[in-house]
């Protein structure tokens, strides 16, 4: 069993940073590739990026590659998505997950057994 607890989320102006930490409590979590989604009013959940549970392989959506940058400190049981040269259509609620792999590509949800609650991002024009 993994809990997940997301933070960093908040308010920041267009061109703005922020980075989001989800911190990952329960003995396995070494063992879990991680995803970052995000969801935007009214609309479907969406891939933002995943690292593998070595650190060592990163996947990230085309809307965000050169932007964000996913990581993990598996010492601190917490993966972190850093965000930069933010966007007003980046303005989401922003969740992790556990990965439990699957046959279907790496960014569809349903491969992800455990969720945070979310952390909401705003970012003003």
């Amino acid at each position: 069993q993994v809990q997940l607890v997301e933070s960093g989320g908040g308010l920041v102006q267009a061109g703005g940073s922020l980075r989001l930490s989800c911190a990952a409590s329960g003995r396995t979590f070494s063992n879990y590739a991680m995803g970052w989604f995000r969801q935007a009013p009214g609309k479907e959940r969406e891939f933002v990026a995943r690292i593998s549970w070595s650190g060592g392989t990163t996947y990230y959506a085309d809307s965000v590659k050169g932007r964000f940058t996913i990581s993990r400190d598996i010492a601190k049981n917490t993966v972190y998505l850093q965000m930069n040269s933010l966007k007003p259509e980046d303005t989401a609620v922003y969740s992790c997950a556990a990965d439990k792999g699957g046959s279907t590509w790496y960014g569809d949800p349903r491969r992800y057994a455990y969720w945070g609650q979310g952390t909401q991002v705003t970012v003003s024009s």
